[in-house]
């Protein structure tokens, strides 16, 4: 049966979430803006609220996404699922959008090109037709499998750096300069002439496979736990080339600045009282979330299919999911001025 109006309308709900996150942001601003007065218990709990509200458009996302999965998906019903994978990378997308109005020289409101460009893609969902698409092919099927194989040895390789990368910014919960030494240990290694540009071909990679991973298992009936694997890596492959194009192009080939502690903490003025730089409290919070429990989501898979019960497999993944809440706890508290 085609899908009513009120239907589309509600598969319309993670596109207005994305489209209010930059809003959140602003309310949150206004609510720790010193120019508002001295700080009370009602701005406190209201700031708060806008900034946890920030992880509601990700969230959401995932949410709707499952909501939406079924077995024989026509188009339309297919573009509205792949809209709510595509608003959890909400944080990320949104920091691309500024990072790169600012780079190409275009003095337009970010929030305007972002609103504008949801409902650009909230048209394209509603032009869909509701004819059913046709399943895929064995063949298919099975060229997938081998990518995600390729996907997994990719990763793996790539864990050490984030291994690093991790490890690294925890430290700076004992202050910049303990942050400074051990990556400047680090750079000798992952900065090198031969290592660099190995590393950032194998995240772009890594990107490319999972974007096409997504796309595909996106058209495909999905428990909650690959809804989850499908969004987090969308979110991480956001992630990965807005990071890129920040610290890559933006800071060191553009602008000539050190990605030190400075840099990724917005030093002096900090990330939260700073009105552009609080989008990055949810974007690397979210990342370093997201990271950890993507790996787990993949860890989860490799046990089951080697004959682990799913209840314990489960288990490893939620307690996968919890470490990384709590490590990105840590670190946003390190990059907000947090110390021990």
């Amino acid at each position: 049966m085609a899908n009513t109006a009120a239907e589309k309308l509600r598969s319309m709900i993670p596109a207005a979430g994305a489209m209010a996150y930059p809003f959140l942001l602003d309310a949150f601003h206004l609510a720790v803006s010193p120019a508002a007065g001295p700080m009370s218990f009602g701005r406190l709990v209201l700031a708060a609220l806008c900034l946890l509200a920030t992880t509601a458009a990700p969230l959401l996302g995932l949410a709707c996404a499952y909501w939406m999965t079924k077995a024989e998906p026509s188009s339309f019903e297919l573009r509205a699922r792949r809209l709510a994978y595509a608003s959890t990378a909400t944080p990320p997308l949104f920091v691309l959008t500024g990072v790169g109005l600012g780079l190409l020289h275009i003095p337009v409101s970010d929030e305007l090109v972002w609103v504008a460009g949801w409902l650009a893609a909230c048209l394209y969902v509603l032009l869909g037709s509701e004819q059913v698409r046709p399943a895929e092919s064995a063949a298919i099927t099975s060229s997938i499998a081998k990518w995600r194989v390729t996907h997994g040895v990719a990763a793996a390789i790539i864990l050490l750096y984030v291994a690093f990368h991790l490890t690294n910014h925890l430290l700076g919960l004992l202050g910049p300069e303990v942050h400074a030494a051990m990556m400047k240990m680090g750079r000798s290694v992952y900065r090198s002439s031969v290592v660099e540009p190995i590393l950032v071909g194998l995240m772009l990679f890594q990107v490319a496979i999972g974007m096409r991973l997504a796309w595909r298992w996106s058209a495909q009936p999905a428990d909650a736990y690959r809804v989850f694997q499908i969004g987090s890596g969308i979110y991480l492959a956001a992630f990965i080339v807005t990071h890129l194009n920040s610290a890559l192009v933006s800071a060191r080939a553009v602008h000539h600045i050190d990605t030190n502690w400075a840099w990724a903490s917005s030093a002096p003025t900090g990330l939260i009282h700073d009105a552009w730089s609080i989008r990055l409290v949810p974007h690397y919070a979210l990342g370093v979330f997201f990271v950890l429990a993507h790996l787990a989501s993949g860890l989860r898979g490799i046990l089951i299919a080697h004959g682990m019960a799913a209840t314990i497999a489960n288990r490893i993944w939620a307690t996968g999911l919890a470490a990384g809440g709590l490590v990105a706890i840590a670190i946003m508290s390190g990059l907000c001025g947090a110390r021990i």
